[in-house]
């Protein structure tokens, strides 16, 4: 699945595939269905804080899930075919300014549920 989406006004092409895991395990040395399954319960729990805001605060991505997003989403750009330099530090240190992750986060989950759901149906026994 290929879409694009908009990083500091720039239309970036994002790619999931079949290929996205071996590539992120031959990049980072890490499963990234882990990694995509802790980012998504992080999302969901910052997404549905509470009213206060130390509990908005306390719900906010970890250092660790930041990360995690910075490498998924540098990959999938690369896979994508956007130049982004060797390494998601180059790519983040080439952008003009910051963006916000919960804005390109639950697009990046959103291809990769899509990327994950099954076209088979089980056999009944």
């Amino acid at each position: 699945m290929e879409k694009t989406i908009e990083i500091n006004g720039r239309g970036m092409r994002m790619r999931a595939s079949a290929l996205l895991p071996r590539l992120y395990r031959g990049y980072f040395g890490r499963d990234m269905i882990c990694d995509m399954r802790k980012l998504q319960k992080a999302y969901t729990a910052a997404a549905e804080s509470k009213e206060t805001d130390e509990e908005k605060q306390d719900a906010q991505l970890s250092v660790t899930d930041l990360t995690l997003f910075e490498n998924v989403a540098w990959l999938m750009l690369k896979h994508g075919g956007e130049k982004v330099g060797g390494s998601p530090e180059e790519w983040l240190d080439n952008l003009d300014g910051v963006f916000s992750v919960y804005e390109i986060l639950p697009q990046i989950l959103d291809m990769w549920n899509i990327n994950n759901m099954t076209t088979s149906k089980p056999k009944k026994k």
